[in-house]
């Protein structure tokens, strides 16, 4: 998965999901952990002799498609010219642990059954199953994330292909999660040269595929490597990495040739908005003459740009490389609930994409359409990410013991040695659970039958989806306005329109326009249905060039220890916190310590509220970071440390006594090389006399 994952107030963890089995370091072929480790990791396969003919039954439907989704609710638009081989795929990883820590599986009618039966008879056709090497500590302790060492891919990919689904093995390369953030060395491999590791994963590739296959699971597709824009297994140089892929690939193939058996090679990357790198690492890929099949890519629609960019990357690697290609990773939230108290990484609120609402048909209509568009531009198929990891216990209810024990949070204390700057601080949860395709209680959503509608499409009843939130400013001493039509999105997206609306009169004469605070309206449709508006009564901001959207930044000042200085106006709009500007910082091979600032000498005398937005990772815990104000009767400060990827913080120094117009405002900070993120967005506001 991407972006790691995600620290929120509540120690939100992202992106990086995903654990695996196997007790100590031991020999670089270890592909199993300790007898007791392994029992108590696979002890809830379940064998099932029905699962051919329910396999069988799954791929015939008693009713059409259209009439099924007229009982779901569902409304699918087909996509023209998809294909039965289209891959609909699955990420399925955490299945065991979420078993052995109590949750169930059900079907459509309600009956407790195999998640992958349930799978299967949504449409599903292809199981992606992460691996890492060892993840656990020395004692036997689990790192989280689904402790997916070799023993648990073969449980869980023997039952994907009793339900006749085929399974895309993820090698992490890896005793724990492996992405653009961190590409952890399994601790077996620690020492070795890069001839030595090429060994090591050579043979840790076919030593698994092998038992796999022995095993009987059907494995049509291996993944070398996950996300590896940035580096594999503890090596960042290209040219190391490219030797890795080499290894990998040959012995998939080796596998592929002696059990006379096609099983594609793939490479996985991530980042798509950077076009330019994602093309860079493929045409190193052809330089080299990689031998493998198929580039994966991830697309979180909420984290990595447009679908008509997306759309793009994908043609580009057909048209240059000749390549096929498919969408390693996505998903979409269905509601903004949090199920387990860790926080999510799609909150679902301010954070959705335009047009998708967080409902379950928003996210069976997300799924349809990156499905879509990869399908017109020529991909061969999607997996969504984790559709099946639900929350443990109850969101009031400290569920940490479960979490450390099964290994069925993202992360558990115990992989703290192993990652200390990311597991190791903020170790926890699930951040995914409200973008599963299963509720909190293990039943499936209707929007599962996504999968089995893209062909046929869907009709249902024309119903509201969703009435998105207004949220409307106005300056204090002005008077807000509220629209007499807000824009209504429907189930049948054909349909959607501006609707007249009614709002609380009462409320809206109530709001205080003398002073700032954000004021709540609700309002109605013709039909009933319900509208809220959020008023906010804004302050002016008496920051210059708040934002750094004015190419005009010399209000603001600079200063940096070194001879070069680590930042720079940066034009992303991913990376800002509004607007395409933000304040970036990054240094490759020495540390940082810097700040940025801007001074008011004529302000009136009062008391003032500061606060700025900050994003960025790969910091250590020796880092620091601080939001200040300077007034002729001292220094105030308020600390702060950046996490991840569009995690923002929003550090506020609430009360600011100003009582000669002399003002200094900034953001300092002293970190580590390597490290990175962007500042955007200071505020400054009078609040009192």
């Amino acid at each position: 998965m991407k972006r790691v994952h995600k620290k929120l107030t509540t120690l939100c963890i992202s992106l990086s999901l995903c654990a695996a089995s196997l007790a100590g370091c031991g020999a670089s072929t270890q592909l199993s952990s300790p007898e007791t480790q392994a029992s108590a990791q696979t002890e809830a396969v379940r064998e099932t002799p029905e699962a051919a003919e329910s396999a069988k039954e799954a791929s015939e439907p008693a009713e059409s498609a259209a009439e099924a989704a007229a009982q779901d609710g569902l409304y699918i638009e087909p996509v023209e010219g998809i294909s039965d081989d289209f891959i609909r795929g699955m990420d399925a990883s955490s299945v065991l642990v979420e078993e052995n820590s109590g949750v169930k599986y059900y079907n459509f009618d309600g009956e407790e059954q195999d998640v992958f039966q349930t799978l299967a008879e949504g449409g599903v056709n292809y199981i992606r199953l992460r691996v890492w090497n060892d993840p656990f500590d020395a004692d036997g302790n689990g790192y989280g994330g689904g402790n997916n060492d070799v023993p648990t891919a073969i449980a869980l990919g023997k039952r994907a292909t009793a339900y006749g689904m085929k399974v895309c093995v993820d090698f992490h390369y890896s005793d724990f999660w492996a992405d653009p953030k961190r590409q952890h060395a399994p601790k077996a491999w620690e020492g070795m040269d890069i001839g030595q590791k090429c060994d090591a994963l050579y043979d840790f590739t076919k030593e698994s595929l092998t038992q796999m296959l022995d095993a009987g699971v059907d494995v049509g597709m291996v993944q070398v490597g996950n996300e590896i824009n940035n580096g594999m297994s503890g090596e960042t140089k290209l040219e190391n990495v490219t030797l890795l892929l080499h290894a990998g690939c040959r012995a998939v193939r080796e596998i592929s040739e002696s059990y006379g058996k096609e099983i594609l090679t793939a490479i996985h990357y991530t980042r798509i908005t950077d076009k330019a790198q994602v093309d860079s690492l493929v045409a190193n890929l052809d330089k080299s003459e990689v031998d493998y099949d198929m580039i994966g890519l991830s697309y979180y629609p909420f984290w990595d740009g447009s679908m008509s960019n997306m759309q793009r990357v994908v043609e580009l690697i057909q048209e240059r490389y000749g390549k096929k290609v498919f969408i390693a990773e996505t998903s979409y939230c269905y509601t903004s609930e949090d199920g387990d108290g860790s926080g999510n990484s799609l909150v679902g609120i301010e954070d959705l994409v335009e047009g998708y609402p967080a409902t379950v048909q928003g996210q069976a209509s997300m799924v349809r359409d990156v499905c879509a568009v990869a399908h017109e531009a020529g991909a061969v198929g999607v997996f969504y990410w984790e559709g099946v990891w639900l929350p443990v216990g109850e969101a009031s209810a400290d569920n940490s013991p479960v979490w450390e024990k099964y290994g069925s949070g993202w992360a558990s204390s115990y992989a703290a040695d192993y990652d200390p700057e990311d597991a190791g601080l903020y170790y926890g949860g699930c951040s995914w659970d409200n973008q599963a395709m299963f509720d909190f209680d293990g039943h499936p959503l209707e929007s599962l039958n996504v999968f089995q509608y893209l062909k046929t499409g869907a009709t249902a009843p024309l119903a509201v989806d969703s009435v998105p939130d207004l949220h409307v400013t106005c300056n204090v001493g002005d008077e807000p306005a509220l629209p007499q039509e807000v824009d209504v999105i429907y189930n049948d997206r054909s349909a959607n329109k501006p609707s007249a609306v009614t709002w609380d009169a009462a409320q809206l004469a109530a709001i205080d326009t003398k002073t700032g605070g954000v004021y709540e309206v609700t309002g109605s449709l013709e039909d009933g249905t319900a509208v809220t508006a959020y008023i906010e009564i804004k302050m002016d901001n008496l920051v210059q060039n708040p934002s750094f959207e004015d190419s005009d930044t010399s209000m603001w000042k600079v200063t940096y220890e070194g001879a070069d200085n680590p930042t720079d106006y940066q034009v992303n709009e991913a990376d800002a916190h509004s607007g395409e500007v933000a304040f970036h910082f990054w240094s490759e091979d020495s540390e940082m310590d810097f700040s940025i600032e801007q001074e008011f000498t004529d302000l009136a005398p009062g008391t003032y509220q500061l606060m700025t937005y900050a994003q960025g990772g790969d910091v250590t815990q020796e880092a620091s970071m601080e939001l200040y104000a300077v007034t002729s009767s001292g220094e105030q400060t308020e600390p702060f440390m950046v996490t991840t990827y569009k995690d923002w913080k929003n550090p506020t120094i609430p009360e600011i006594k100003v009582s000669d117009g002399s003002l200094t405002i900034g953001v300092r900070m002293k970190c580590n090389p390597l490290s990175w993120g962007t500042v955007d967005d200071f505020v400054l506001n009078r609040v009192a006399d």
